[in-house]
This record gives C-alpha cells, sequence and structure tokens, in this order.
C-alpha cells in the first residue's frame, strides 16, 4: 500500500476551511480514480505542546503508480486546484509506501 499525507496549518478562516471542506472538497475525493480508502479530521492534537496542523487528511492507494497516475489524472488535477480555495495557511503534501506490519 502507499499512503498520502496532508497536513494543513492553520487557515486565515478556520470555519471557512471546515465548511468548504466537507461540503465542496470532499465530494471530490470520493471520486479520485484509485483511491482505496480515505480519513481525514479536524481534531489535530500533539502529545506535547500545541499541534502544528489545523487538519489532517490520508488516502491509500495500492503503490506509488497508482497514486501517480491518480495524481495525474484530471480528477486529479482538479482536486489539487481546489486546494487554494479553503487552505489559506498553506499545505505539506508528502507520501510513503506503507509495509505490511506483521511478521
Amino acid at each position: 500500500m502507499h499512503k498520502l499525507l496532508v497536513l494543513y496549518p492553520e487557515p486565515v478562516d478556520p470555519e471557512h476551511f471546515r465548511d468548504y471542506y466537507v461540503t465542496k472538497h470532499l465530494p471530490l475525493v470520493r471520486n479520485w480514480p484509485g483511491l482505496l480508502a480515505w480519513r481525514y479530521s479536524f481534531d489535530v492534537a500533539a502529545t506535547e505542546g500545541e499541534a502544528p496542523y489545523f487538519a489532517v487528511f490520508e488516502a491509500d492507494f495500492a503503490d506509488a503508480a497508482a497514486m501517480a497516475a491518480a495524481q495525474a489524472s484530471e480528477h486529479g488535477r482538479r482536486l489539487t486546484a481546489d486546494v487554494a480555495n479553503y487552505a489559506t495557511g498553506g499545505v505539506i503534501v508528502i507520501h510513503y509506501p506503507v509495509p505490511d506490519g506483521t511478521g
């Protein structure tokens, strides 16, 4: 499996972020080709001190090639372009392979 992780620092308008993200952005995510599963949260906490992020999003793909194809698709480009409509605090996107934890 390959995971895409999106970290969102505090936006200028948190209420706009929440509303736009849930009502407009996430419906686009649901139709992303190659997506196996996804999760998000606005309840980001740090083990010590204040959390550096306002929200987090995770997406699972079969492998790096499936993720790259999803990002390069017309739908993936539309998702990426939509981020500017709500993520006024910026965005950090990372991805990595996830080995099976058994064994």
